[in-house]
């Protein structure tokens, strides 16, 4: 039986980079399936999306690194959620259930809501359903990236993975600590626990000389993927990169403004730069032994 692919990788034609980009959030193939059993229009579904954040960081393999990125939404599976992380207000047939906030909210790896805290079904899915899904996209994914980060490292001696998102222009508050301008750009390095901090202040040089107003780890200090592969002292970095969606796109139409190509282009200048790290201009840190 024929499965349609449920990442994209973009290559470059030489590997010069012991960077790698993700997008685990910006699929949108949402298939007959999942519209059939929604009780949510498209437009609604895709509230949760990083809608074109994979074509923001579409210059990654010009600049000599990877790109993956999902093709399916965050509405169905959550590539940034344990796999154990099954909400049983959603789900039937779960036994005894550690909740986390995030279960809570309705953000487990098969959501229950969208922004908004709109609910995706009209009842609940089968375990046999939850775990069908998990299978055959949240595994496969991760089998990948995890292939990939570990390849990265036995060839470069580090590899560093940033983990790209956009977050609703609403989500923080302006300043955050009371007074200022709202931040565009929140990097989320589990507060040194991810990634070295040379790593994740050459990442927020690079956000900087844009002119992007950057801070770290509030209120985004990175998820399950932050959390479960960075490991700073065996040489695997992970930076979450959270981009505000009102730089690019007009989140009630799900749609790029007419200024999208000029933050694209800005960005792919950010991508350059972090490329770099680990080439002979752009040194890391030498892992602990």
């Amino acid at each position: 039986m024929h499965h349609p692919p449920v990442y994209d990788l973009l290559r470059p034609a030489a590997e010069r980079s012991c960077v790698i980009f993700a997008s685990p959030h910006s699929g949108r193939d949402y298939r007959p399936e999942f519209l059939m059993r929604t009780a949510l229009d498209p437009l609604a579904l895709r509230s949760s999306e990083d809608a074109f954040v994979d074509r923001l960081f579409a210059s990654a393999p010009d600049c000599g690194a990877a790109l993956l990125s999902a093709r399916l939404p965050r509405a169905w599976i959550d590539l940034n959620r344990h796999p154990g992380e099954l909400d049983p207000a959603l789900i039937e047939g779960l036994g005894r259930v550690t909740l986390t906030p995030r279960i809570s909210a309705g953000l487990g790896v098969v959501p229950r809501v969208v922004a908004g805290g709109r609910a995706i079904y009209s009842g609940k899915l089968t375990l046999a359903e939850a775990e069908a899904r998990i299978d055959a996209a949240w595994r496969p994914y991760h089998a990948h990236l995890s292939g990939m980060l570990e390849a990265t490292r036995a060839r470069f001696g580090q590899v560093v993975l940033i983990d790209c998102h956009s977050m609703p222009h609403d989500a923080i508050e302006t300043g955050l600590r009371g007074g200022g301008a709202r931040p565009q750009v929140v990097l989320g390095d589990r507060f040194g626990a991810s990634a070295a901090p040379e790593i994740t202040a050459r990442v927020e040089a690079a956000f900087a000389a844009t002119g992007l107003r950057v801070v770290r780890n509030t209120p985004f200090a990175g998820a399950y993927v932050a959390e479960t592969y960075g490991r700073p002292a065996q040489g695997v970095h992970v930076v979450q990169v959270e981009i505000d969606r009102a730089l690019y796109m007009d989140e009630a139409r799900v749609a790029p403004l007419p200024g999208f190509a000029r933050v694209q282009r800005a960005l792919a200048g950010v991508v350059a730069e972090i490329a770099t790290l680990g080439t002979e201009d752009g040194s890391l840190p030498l892992a602990a032994e």
